[in-house]
Order: structure tokens, then sequence, then C-alpha cells
């Protein structure tokens, strides 16, 4: 039986060779074809040729991993998937490796059981299990940015659709309009898929710096954001007790 995941190349960017060395032999035994970079400038080199997945170490000397998933995004349009693996473990780290472009988030020291799951969750999530898919090169030959004429990140499950950069949500094919609060909380859920977000981290990320915003402004905005998104509005979840997630 033919092996998808073999062809599902991924990049591990890490300047401890250690770690590099324990991804690389794991993923690879999971099936995967995995390469690695010591540095964000090698990664740059290496990713003229495509990847489907980075993982990517945030405090490295030279370029961080911040900044080479910034320039991915925003100088190279990019949308190839990237996993952080950082020391850097606090809420804020995290938001902000979401906010830099990553699609997930992993803290040092890690469970290569738990790496392996996100892998997996992610390349689902983005290729829909099939290595043919590939993230278009990200620099012709003339070593000049490629930018794509596409529509920027998304997420896709089954019948739900999001355009991150457009700020456009689809479900079967058919635009779901959502007020400006609504599609902040549906797309900060969904750069974190199954991650339990509480209220007050939906209220700190979604309304700021606003005053007087209670708790129960939250529940009555994923109410409507359920409503609005017809079958998909099952896939929100809330945990009593603990807060709302996208749960697929």
């Amino acid at each position: 039986m033919e092996n998808k995941s073999e062809k599902f190349r991924i990049l591990v960017v890490d300047d401890e060779v250690d770690i590099c060395n324990i991804l690389q032999y794991n993923l690879q035994q999971a099936g995967y074809t995995v390469e690695t970079a010591s540095s964000s400038e090698e990664a740059l080199y290496k990713i003229k040729t495509p990847y489907h997945l980075l993982l990517l170490d945030i405090m490295m000397d030279g370029i961080s991993g911040l900044k080479l998933a910034q320039l991915l995004r925003e100088d190279y349009n990019s949308t190839v998937p990237i996993i952080f693996i950082s020391a850097l473990d606090s809420e804020s780290d995290i938001v902000n490796g979401f906010n830099k472009g990553g699609d997930d988030y992993i803290p040092k020291p890690f469970s290569i059981k738990e790496v392996l799951a996100r892998v997996n969750a992610v390349l689902t999530r983005c290729y829909n299990n099939n290595p043919n898919i590939l993230p278009e090169d990200l620099v012709p030959d003339d070593d000049t940015p490629k930018r794509k004429e596409d529509k920027g990140r998304m997420f896709t499950h089954k019948n739900l659709t999001i355009e991150f950069d457009n700020k456009r949500v689809f479900v079967d094919n058919d635009e779901v309009i959502l007020t400006k609060k609504e599609n902040e909380i549906l797309m900060l859920l969904a750069q974190a898929p199954n991650k339990i977000f509480s209220r007050d981290d939906i209220l700190q990320l979604v309304w700021k710096e606003e005053s007087y915003v209670l708790e129960r402004t939250v529940d009555v905005h994923i109410a409507r954001l359920r409503k609005k998104m017809g079958s998909c509005g099952d896939w929100i979840h809330n945990r009593s007790g603990y807060g709302y997630s996208l749960h697929i």
C-alpha cells in the first residue's frame, strides 16, 4: 500500500543540532520526507524548493523565526503552513506566533507524540491528506520574490472555508456575512483549531483595550456566529468553565 506520508516534505529549522536530529528522525520514522536547516537564512535558501510544512524555532541568531514567518507571509505571500516550536511559552508569545502567521505553536520541551499529532492535523487541514498539492515555489530563477495572485492564507474543513487575509467566510460555497467582531472571533478560533480560548482570552484578543465589555458579550456574539454559520455552527464548542474552541 502506498504511504502518502512519505510524499509530504517537511523542513525543520532550528539552530540546536540535537533538536533538528530528534525531530528529523522521529518524523522520518512516521514516514515523512524531512530536511533540516540551522538558521532562517539557510531555510530561505532551501525553500526555493517547496515544502508542505515548516517546523520553526523562534530564538535563532540572525533572522529570528518570527521574522522569517513574517517575511514568508508578507514579502513572499507564502501560504506554506508553519508550526512554531519554541522555549517561549507565555500566552503572549503564543499569540504573537499566531499573529506572525503561524498555524500552530508547540512549546519546548515537547512531546514527540504531540508533535506528530499536530503535524498530522496541520497537513490534513491544509492539504486534505493529498501530498500532490504543493505550495508554489517561493522564489523564481531570478531570485525575485514571487507574489501569488491568490486568496492568501486559508482555513478549509469540509464545507467551511475561511480566507484570513480577505476576511471572508464561506459555508457550502456561500459567503457568510459576519460583523467585524464575529469575524475576528471565528478567525481567532480557526488559527488554533481544538485549542480552548477562555472568555477572557477572547475579550483581550478581540476587544483589546475597549472598556466596559462583559464576558457575557462573548457568549452573545458566539451565539449569533453559530446561527449564521448554519451547519458549521456546531463546530464551535463551549467547554463549561473553560471557554470556546473550533472543534474539528
